[in-house]
């Protein structure tokens, strides 16, 4: 799933690092591709590993600022994720 061009968070937004993260997620592909499957078979799983990530990369995040920001996003591959993976988000 391509993730889309995300701009930078705002200090104090309800999404914090969370575009900032995906906006890194979504400059590899490979990993973009690992995370929407593993978000069809365990979104709770996948939800984790993107905190993880954001540990990792410094650009940490909650699980609420992740579900947050795809809320917000306007882009049909995301929201059919986001409805997808409901149940573990």
């Amino acid at each position: 799933m391509p993730w889309p061009q995300a701009m930078s968070s705002t200090p104090g937004s309800p999404t914090g690092n969370a575009a900032d993260l995906y906006a890194l997620i979504s400059s590899n592909a490979d990993l973009t591709q690992e995370l929407f499957r593993q978000a069809l078979q365990d979104p709770s799983g996948a939800l984790e590993r993107i905190v993880a990530i954001g540990v990792r990369e410094n650009l940490p995040v909650t699980s609420a600022e992740v579900k947050a920001h795809i809320a917000t996003l306007d882009d049909s591959a995301s929201k059919q994720w986001l409805l997808k993976a409901r149940g573990g988000l």
